[in-house]
């Protein structure tokens, strides 16, 4: 049996060590981040999803959107037989966009939203005989630090 004072510095040790894993995904840390492909990152369980949109010059009735889906240290996750979805808020305009795997670790679909600085973003994403992953995203709002938190107990960003 462990004495009593050192089962209470363990434990205090293991909380924190947890709260600095729990803090480094932040999406304040995650916006400070350069995306593989351009996008907006965000944490979703065991899993990174990078949600991208296409160009302002894409026609708005059939705009693409991506969704690539990654471990914590970056590393592509299979999207093969994935199913997800996209929904946008903007306004009061709602618009829901079906995700369809499209190839190594990106979902995909088209449909029509509206880039807006004030865009929001909801990813949902089920991956064959797991728990449904979900993000929320504000994808073209500017990140509100420069600053690069601590990034603890991960490699490969």
């Amino acid at each position: 049996m462990m004495p009593r004072t050192l089962r209470a510095t363990a434990v205090l040790l293991a909380s924190l060590l947890w709260a600095g894993t729990a803090s480094a995904h932040s999406d304040d840390y995650l916006d400070t981040m350069q995306a593989p492909h351009g996008g907006q990152l965000r944490m979703a369980g065991a899993h990174h999803l990078e949600l991208v949109l296409a160009p302002s010059d894409a026609p708005p009735a059939q705009r693409p959107v991506r969704v690539y889906l990654t471990d914590h240290a970056g590393a592509a996750q299979p999207t093969a037989g994935a199913q997800g979805s996209v929904t946008f808020l903007s306004g009061k305009r709602k618009t829901t966009i079906a995700l369809t795997p499209g190839g190594d670790n990106v979902l995909h679909g088209t449909g029509s939203y509206t880039l807006t600085p004030q865009l929001k973003a909801v990813v949902s994403v089920t991956l064959p005989g797991q728990a449904p992953l979900q993000a929320r995203f504000t994808p073209l709002a500017k990140p509100q630090s420069s600053q690069p938190a601590e990034h603890a107990g991960h490699r490969g960003h």
